[in-house]
């Protein structure tokens, strides 16, 4: 994995923050530097652009440097190229109130649609995207589905034994903002073991 210590001598150099946990290494770019540097890995072997995701720290618990963050995959591919295998991501985060960043589609033709399902999702734009518009959602839906603050129509689900998550509830317990994650029926909700007793009950009836 020659490339990726490179990659990882070349943070250490210039300062910028690396978090290595469970066989993936992270570097973090400043967002002034990060179309030039991709651009510089890229000629260093790193021949394919894997994924794009977006990442909101709205409701996050721990402090990050801005509200949101892009994260990209990139792989020097064996047998392409020369690659070598080595992996990494890059994270590059985004202020709210201007959230923009370059467009790699010049380096990597694959980062089009990626590029354009974050811009969906998150309304992060990308600077010289060449036809940056929606992929996943209709024309006329309004907001952006996947920012921690959009609007969201839900109902409870229900598992068996009249056990069921509250969406509010099971995400405020994700965040750590309360313990319980589950409840219970109460009233007229029932399980799974009710609705089967009923079942047995009328089949019963209808036999005799």
């Amino acid at each position: 994995m020659q490339r990726l210590q490179q990659v990882l001598e070349q943070a250490k150099n210039h300062g910028w923050p690396v978090e290595q946990a469970y066989g993936n290494t992270w570097v973090t770019l400043p967002r002034s530097l990060f179309k030039a540097q991709m651009e510089t890995w890229k000629t260093q072997g790193f021949n394919y652009l894997a994924d794009i995701v977006g990442l909101d720290y709205l409701k996050y618990p721990q402090k990050k440097p801005e509200r949101f963050c892009v994260v990209y995959e990139l792989v020097s591919m064996p047998g392409y190229k020369s690659g070598d295998g080595s992996r990494f991501f890059v994270r590059v985060f985004v202020p709210e109130s201007n959230p923009v960043v370059p467009t790699l589609t010049d380096l990597w033709l694959g980062a089009d649609f990626l590029e354009r399902e974050v811009y969906d999702m998150f309304g992060i734009k990308f600077e010289g995207h060449p036809d940056l518009r929606k992929i996943l959602t209709p024309e006329d839906l309004e907001g952006f589905p996947l920012r921690k603050d959009f609007p969201i129509g839900e109902t409870p689900t229900l598992f068996k034994e009249g056990r069921f998550i509250d969406p509010d509830s099971f995400r405020a317990g994700l965040t750590g903002h309360e313990s319980g994650m589950t409840g219970w029926r109460g009233g007229s909700r029932k399980g799974y073991q009710d609705v089967f007793e009923e079942i047995q009950k009328v089949a019963k009836e209808g036999g005799n």
